[in-house]
């Protein structure tokens, strides 16, 4: 059995496309070709690889399977003619970093640029995803590395690294009833209506199992797709919202809104970086695990520090 690598990216482009005419127009190739290449890779592995569905094709399991190995063989191939143009392109590497919106919200911006000051020759790809999809791009080779909720849970085979502390708290209008409460649990909130994060959040999901273990819905009327709408739609009083009380120090002016601290113990998250095993890094991204690590230990000893202090001039 042979497999070249044109026809696993083709494989792959069809995967990702869901269709051969997809794959065929993004990788400027007839259809045909597309469709003559698939028959016979699935001649070479002797399985089909998919199956038609209504608007076009999907992969069988063997064909999932195929397209994670391929995933892995397409960007080591990438990974060597980046190696092998380095000397004429000064480049030293191409890292693919997944993160969810908290950590590129709150610390990843600040950390990118110091980065890319020490390293200017190594070229960092940031894409966002909602936590479980971070750890299923590390897992199919689509990321070299994911930052995520550390409640997500965590694929067969990957390593996770303790990254920032994650603070959750309930946003609400100036003059609503919880406004003037310094503390409340999730329970109490929950005869009012919520606006969400969109489907598959982690935040949701955390209110979800919230309101599952009080007995009582959870009266999502509204999705957001980013923070600023969230913040936008509870200032317009369209409900209450729960988001990360660093994008509030951050970002946003507190003009009309108010902030309340979750008791629960969920509300007190944690981000963590997940990555395959670390012996199959590529240099360039051990490097970037690296300077993550110790800018979070930097931040890390800087509280405990300011801790001691409160505690001294008490």
């Amino acid at each position: 059995m042979r497999l070249d690598l044109y026809s696993l990216k083709l494989f792959v482009a069809v995967v990702d496309k869901g269709s051969i005419s997809g794959a065929s127009e993004s990788e400027h190739i007839a259809c045909s070709a597309v469709s003559k290449r698939i028959t016979e890779l699935e001649k070479s592995v002797g399985v089909p690889l998919f199956r038609r569905v209504p608007r076009g094709v999907e992969p069988t399991v063997a064909g999932r399977s195929l397209a994670a190995r391929a995933r892995a063989i397409l960007h080591n191939a990438d990974h060597l003619v980046d190696e092998i143009r380095e000397f004429s392109e000064g480049s030293r590497g191409h890292i693919r970093l997944a993160a969810n919106l908290s950590a590129i919200t709150q610390f990843l911006p600040a950390e990118l640029r110091a980065f890319r000051q020490s390293h200017p020759r190594i070229d960092v790809e940031l894409e966002e995803k909602i936590s479980s999809a971070v750890i299923k791009a590390v897992q199919e080779n689509a990321a070299d590395l994911g930052i995520c909720s550390a409640d997500s849970g965590l694929a067969h085979g990957l390593e996770r690294y303790p990254y920032r502390d994650d603070s959750l708290v309930l946003l609400v209008p100036e003059f609503h009833p919880l406004a003037k409460r310094k503390s409340v649990f999730f329970a109490e909130a929950l005869q009012y209506e919520v606006v969400g994060m969109h489907k598959g959040s982690s935040i949701n999901a955390l209110l979800m199992k919230a309101a599952a273990e009080a007995r009582a819905p959870l009266q999502i009327r509204f999705f957001a797709t980013a923070f600023d709408s969230m913040v936008a739609m509870v200032k317009g009083g369209l409900g209450i919202g729960v988001l990360p009380l660093g994008v509030m120090n951050r970002l946003y002016r507190m003009d009309g809104l108010q902030t309340v601290r979750l008791g629960d113990a969920w509300a007190q998250r944690q981000l963590s970086i997940c990555l395959p095993s670390k012996g199959d890094l590529a240099p360039c991204v051990v490097h970037l695990l690296e300077h993550l690590l110790a800018q979070a230990a930097a931040i890390e000893a800087g509280q405990a520090s300011a801790a001691r202090l409160k505690v001294a001039t008490v």
